[in-house]
């Protein structure tokens, strides 16, 4: 109940986010963590009584929401470009500050072959399909249809993720910058070529 414990769970499920996005799931030790949040060992059970699974699956959901809060503060804004736009500088901002190290948390649990990933790989699914509901609704908004909206929403989705993936492998931007040119004209295409705004 201390503001000391507390700051301990939520140093450890960051930290876990975050080698999870660099290392994969096979990455991620309980000992690992410690030496990456400096939290206290015997605050590990304490927070945490399912271990390196339990560890896991918040660490998915904890990314899970801070990438939604992203889109869902993007539905908000007047453009839909500017919005998308931004999705892929977060992304682009982030590979750059880690030397191309930062992957996506849900993503390294997503692709997890581990049968002991249920719980995580169900928390990493009900993520993506959050982002692409967020990202659907943003189109909808700004007048698509409702199946061609949660069709874009969904390869924005992918083409961010690959393109991370890519970025990656290849210690560069270009194909996220390369995903973001092209995410942009197709979506001004579709947009322009909409309605306007659905009731």
């Amino acid at each position: 109940m201390s503001p000391r414990r507390s700051d301990s769970r939520e140093r450890m499920v960051a930290s876990a986010a975050a080698l999870l996005g660099e290392h994969g799931a096979a990455g991620v030790s309980i000992d690992r963590v410690l030496a990456h949040s400096g939290a206290p060992r015997g605050s590990v059970y304490h927070h945490f009584p399912g271990g390196r699974t339990q560890l896991i699956d918040e660490a998915v959901v904890f990314a899970g929401d801070f990438v939604a809060g992203l889109i869902e503060t993007a539905v908000r804004a007047p453009d839909p470009l500017d919005a998308i736009d931004a999705f892929f500088t977060v992304w682009r901002e982030r590979l750059v500050r880690s030397d191309f190290r930062a992957g996506c948390p849900v993503v390294a649990v997503a692709v997890e072959t581990d049968d002991e990933a249920g719980e995580p790989a169900r928390s990493a699914a009900a993520a993506f399909t959050r982002w692409q509901d967020g990202l659907a609704a943003l189109l909808l908004r700004h007048g698509l249809p409702q199946e061609r909206s949660r069709r874009l929403a969904s390869f924005v989705v992918a083409a961010v993720e690959g393109a991370v993936v890519l970025c990656r492998a290849e210690q560069s931007t270009a194909p996220l910058d390369a995903a973001a040119a092209e995410i942009h004209d197709l979506l001004d295409h579709a947009l322009r070529s909409s309605s306007g705004p659905q009731s």
